[in-house]
């Protein structure tokens, strides 16, 4: 009997060297120092095949390996088809690969994580919208509309203040903290709220909260980039969205019905102890980056050079990163200005449209009103899904294209539609209740896939490290927008009328057309950068 019967068959070691396995049979020898170094050279050569092995059934398995392993990052990230790839060949980014199993779960985490936490962001900011008629009627507090107009002028200042400054303060700061910090802050300040009794006390805190406010947009917008690519980023940035509108969803019913049946106090402290709550899950449920837990990026982003001396040059301070990839960049500009109309539209439709029915078309009371009007958020969960979807297939059917140029082809399409609808609405009659609330639904379709597409796009116009900065001063624009559609659209329909309300908004829709029209074809960062590496290539060819 051969030697290889006596052994039995060779087991299928695909990845370990020819040399090592003709070898086995010498370890029965009496080579000891052999025998014991050469187990712990395969294991210290295929290490990152073991890894991969152990994490590919268990995501919490995956993370701890990742923190257990003090080598090279790159050794524990898989290969997009699961099977464990060459020591040599690891992957720099997931960038046209189909993604692993346990990328797409962990990344579905930190997605739900985030609508959840920005809709919880909502509770907490429109907490006085519906607690404030039940203190108006507490003889204790003594307050009236007035003082509550107050309160409700003084918010969006602070609010839009804030998404300006912590965009820019935010680009050294963990998004992930920033996101959950800023939830437990402002829950934090609901309950305090809750505890007073005088305006001074209510103005105070109340300023506090749109300050903590701007925290979670431009926190969500890093991580939203970081997690998805360009191809599908429409997509998820619009389902997204939708935290605007399940928070505004949840706001009466949590903070109204606490308010409606346990009083005033509860109508803030509901909403306080659930963004508490939430912000703590959020701290265990969402990371910044999938660098962070150990898997590579979803596209590839030029970094900054190293000097010629090979030391990495140093990172640009925050004014540094504002001025120039913000404040100098043209394209964020008319983004800027685009989202400063859509808010007069957008601000002046939930401002004014009760009133409207009332004053102008005759409708009985308050509550009918309302419900003509109940459609705009609803039309507006669809309208920004929808627009997302529209985005992601334009660029997909035309990839050499300007990506955020075909977004901006979409905000163009809907600017129309809210143009076409708001006309339609002011010529319906007022004996048309569900024609009305049809009209208003279309309004909010058309509404917020504008608001949600130009957001995106102030994004992809900047690299990683500017984005919260960019978010943040396109918030804080859309907020002078918001600001003007209150004090200068009532002086309008008291010396003009109605009409002349109407066509104001017209005249916003049209303006938001003419800023977008030279971004049709407008690429985004990540193109660019494309661009000058293979120019760069050329050159050197």
């Amino acid at each position: 009997m051969g030697l290889s019967s006596r052994l039995g068959p060779r087991p299928m070691c695909r990845d370990i060297p020819l040399q090592t396995t003709l070898r086995a049979p010498q370890l029965a020898r009496p080579a000891k120092r052999r025998a014991l170094i050469e187990p712990a050279r395969l294991i210290k050569q295929h290490r990152s095949a073991l890894v991969v092995a152990a994490a590919a059934g268990n995501l919490g398995d995956k993370e701890s390996l990742v923190k257990a392993d003090v080598g090279d990052p790159t050794d524990k990230l898989s290969s997009p088809s699961g099977t464990a790839p060459a020591v040599d060949a690891q992957p720099e980014s997931l960038q046209g690969k189909p993604y692993p199993r346990a990328f797409v779960i962990r990344r579905l985490f930190v997605f739900v994580g985030i609508v959840i936490g920005y809709a919880s962001y909502y509770l907490t900011r429109n907490s006085l919208t519906y607690t404030a008629p039940v203190m108006v009627s507490d003889p204790t507090l003594k307050m009236d509309i007035t003082q509550i107009g107050s309160l409700t002028s003084l918010f969006p200042i602070a609010y839009g203040f804030s998404k300006f400054v912590s965009g820019v303060l935010g680009a050294r700061t963990s998004p992930t903290l920033m996101l959950a910090g800023g939830l437990m802050a402002t829950a934090c300040v609901n309950l305090l709220f809750g505890a007073g009794n005088t305006l001074p006390w209510f103005l105070t805190f109340w300023a506090i909260n749109g300050i903590l406010q701007g925290f979670g947009g431009p926190c969500c917008a890093r991580i939203l980039t970081s997690w998805f690519a360009t191809k599908e980023r429409g997509t998820y940035w619009g389902m997204w969205n939708i935290a605007h509108n399940l928070g505004g969803f949840g706001a009466p019913i949590l903070a109204g019905t606490a308010a409606r049946y346990y009083g005033w106090k509860w109508g803030m402290w509901a909403p306080g102890l659930t963004g508490l709550a939430v912000g703590l899950i959020l701290l265990f449920v969402v990371r910044d980056s999938p660098e962070q837990v150990g898997f590579p990026p979803v596209e590839v982003v030029e970094k900054a050079k190293p000097k010629e001396d090979g030391t990495e040059a140093p990172k640009e301070s925050l004014l540094t990163l504002l001025v120039n990839n913000v404040l100098k960049n043209p394209f964020i500009w008319g983004m800027a200005l685009t989202y400063f109309f859509i808010y007069v539209v957008r601000q002046g439709v939930t401002s004014w449209f009760v009133f409207y029915l009332i004053k102008a078309k005759g409708v009985a009371d308050a509550g009918s009103a309302a419900f003509r009007v109940s459609g705009l958020e609803l039309g507006g969960l669809f309208g920004s899904l929808l627009a997302g979807r529209i985005s992601d297939a334009l660029i997909a059917r035309d990839p050499k294209g300007g990506n955020c140029g075909k977004r901006v082809q979409v905000v163009m399409a809907y600017t129309v539609g809210i143009a076409a609808c708001l006309a339609a609405f002011y010529f319906t009659p007022a004996s048309w209740p569900a024609v009305q609330w049809a009209t208003v639904f279309l309004i909010g379709f058309f509404l917020y896939g504008p608001q949600m597409l130009i957001g995106l796009c102030g994004a992809e116009l900047v690299g990683p490290e500017s984005v919260g900065a960019s978010e943040g001063f396109l918030g804080w624009v859309a907020y002078l927008g918001a600001a003007n559609a209150g004090i200068p659209l009532s002086i309008i329909v008291k010396n003009y009328g109605w009409e002349a309300y109407f066509v104001a908004l017209g005249v916003a829709c049209f303006m938001a057309l003419l800023l977008l029209a030279p971004m049709s074809n407008l690429k985004s960062y990540v193109q660019r950068e494309a661009i000058k590496k293979n120019k760069l290539k050329l050159k050197a060819a």
